[in-house]
């Protein structure tokens, strides 16, 4: 790692200690939040798992029910009673706290699940049609917004992890090398001073002899 090119001085060499004590706190500052990170990702990715889990089980019941409306009373009358149903979706942005950090995600709240269709021409299944496809949307709703999280996580954990990268890599080894090549040239100086020092105090010496 090559030294940093600025000039062999005490004031310089007093900078590059402290830019040196303020790159290794950095550093221990970010691999804390890096592992904080990397362990909120993870739970979130435990949740995804479990949320795949329930909606596999929720698949399995709703298009069934579907299958089974459709096979009884038609395609033509499930259109109609479909056509008749009118919900609002409120979807808006909420603030999700994870691992010290506030992330954007999304909240989708669902309407009270009612009967917009008359009984008459009607199937009793019709209402466990509805049911079920209204356990679905409320998992992909709750899918949608711990994926978002967790893919604004994992996107934190690699900026996180490229400074930490930078640190360790680059910047602290190259203030490292920097601060040794400093102090060799001060020493370097110094017994030079020295050397002369004695020196002239020999010469001085011997001419008071003379």
């Amino acid at each position: 790692m090559a030294k940093l090119n600025i000039a062999p001085t005490k004031s310089n060499l007093l900078a590059i200690k402290e830019q040196l004590s303020v790159a290794v706190d950095g550093y221990d500052l970010l691999e804390q939040k890096r592992e904080i990170l990397v362990m909120e990702l993870m739970h979130m990715v435990e949740k995804v798992k479990l949320l795949e889990r329930e909606l596999d089980k929720s698949i399995s019941k709703a298009y069934p029910a579907l299958r089974n409306m459709l096979m009884t009373v038609g395609g033509d009358q499930t259109e109609r009673i479909s056509k008749s149903i009118h919900y609002n979706y409120d979807i808006k942005e909420k603030l999700v706290q994870a691992g010290g950090m506030t992330f954007n995600s999304v909240e989708v709240q669902l309407p009270k699940q009612q009967l917009f269709y008359s009984f008459m021409g009607t199937f009793a299944d019709s209402d466990k049609v509805m049911t079920e496809f209204f356990k679905l949307l409320s998992l992909l709703t709750e899918m949608a917004s711990i994926r978002t999280i967790a893919w604004r996580l994992a996107t934190e954990v690699k900026k996180t992890q490229r400074r930490v990268n930078a640190l360790d890599k680059m910047i602290i080894p190259q203030n490292r090398e920097t601060k040794v090549y400093i102090e060799s040239v001060l020493e370097e100086r110094e017994r030079e001073n020295t050397f002369v020092l004695k020196s002239l105090k020999n010469r001085k010496s011997g001419e008071r002899n003379d």
